[in-house]
């Protein structure tokens, strides 16, 4: 077992015995679980203080789940940063290595296989200034409107949800009760249509497009090639890609370009924009619907 494998051990190890622990002990494996990166490199005593705990209560943590003390348990982290944490070679042991688990074991490879290299084309493949061009696009317009159906319909209420918390007139189409093209009826040159969708490709989401360009919309496309008519149609076109072994063909590329994308856009906003964001959740933490981690 290499050491990253050991050290996600250690990590599953505390999700096990976590209804065991005391409170004090559940906040030092709060912080261990969301923070592994920290645990190679910090003293019992930064750590503790990072975690808001007592050193002690790191000490007893790790003999709870099989350590001699604090800097046991840490060995495997440290290790890990050693080697350079997950490389490519590990990763792919990795997938071979479940691949080999029997059962279920060989679909599971396959799917993360997939997801990984997924990403890593679709971002291979865009230029970061592409991308800034098409986030200052959106910044400046009127009105953005963010079109998919079926599985896509979802990631374009997920990106519009997402980008409501700082900035208004964002809205995700088909409306309820509604089609694209009448939600689109009073949109011209000072608004922008992000529309999505891959093969087998959807008709109302190419026809959509049609009529917002004769409208005068900026168009930004996404769709998994660069011959698409969604692409090809755009202003602003990107490629996705959505390979997978099993028959729906995977948002994972398309979610993570949205959020990329909204991160530009926030990017080239103004103060105001972040300071909304800040304000917004803040009024969330206010009003409860947070559930807050115990002091």
């Amino acid at each position: 077992m290499n050491d990253t494998n050991v050290s996600n051990s250690v990590l599953e190890r505390l999700t096990e015995e976590w209804e065991a622990l005391t409170p004090e002990a559940q906040k030092a494996a709060r912080y261990v679980l969301e923070n592994p990166a920290d645990v190679g490199v910090s003293t019992v005593r930064e750590i503790a203080e990072a975690a808001n705990v007592k050193p002690n209560t790191f000490v007893r943590m790790a003999r709870q789940v099989g350590f001699e003390g604090y800097e046991d348990f840490r060995a495997p982290f440290r290790e890990a940063i050693r080697r350079g944490g997950v490389s490519f070679p590990d990763r792919a042991r990795w997938l071979l290595d479940i691949g080999k688990s029997g059962g279920l074991g060989g679909l599971y490879a396959d799917m993360a296989g997939a997801a990984i290299r997924n990403i890593e084309e679709t971002f291979a493949g865009i230029d970061a200034g592409c991308l800034e061009a098409a986030a200052r696009v959106i910044w400046q317009s009127r009105q953005v409107f963010t079109l998919g159906v079926g599985v896509n319909n979802a990631n374009a209420r997920n990106f519009t949800y997402l980008a409501s918390t700082g900035m208004k007139q964002f809205h995700a189409i088909p409306q309820p009760g509604s089609t694209a093209v009448d939600d689109l009826a009073w949109a011209d040159s000072q608004d922008v249509l992000i529309a999505m969708t891959c093969k087998p490709y959807r008709t109302e989401v190419i026809e959509a497009i049609r009529i917002a360009r004769e409208q005068g919309v900026t168009i930004v496309g996404i769709s998994d090639s660069p011959a698409s008519p969604v692409v090809l149609n755009a202003d602003h076109g990107f490629v996705v890609a959505a390979d997978t072994p099993q028959f729906f063909p995977s948002s994972v590329s398309t979610i993570a370009l949205l959020e990329t994308l909204l991160s530009f856009v926030i990017a080239v906003s103004s103060d105001e924009i972040v300071e909304r964001v800040a304000h917004f959740h803040q009024r969330r933490h206010q009003l409860g619907l947070y559930a807050e981690e115990p002091e």
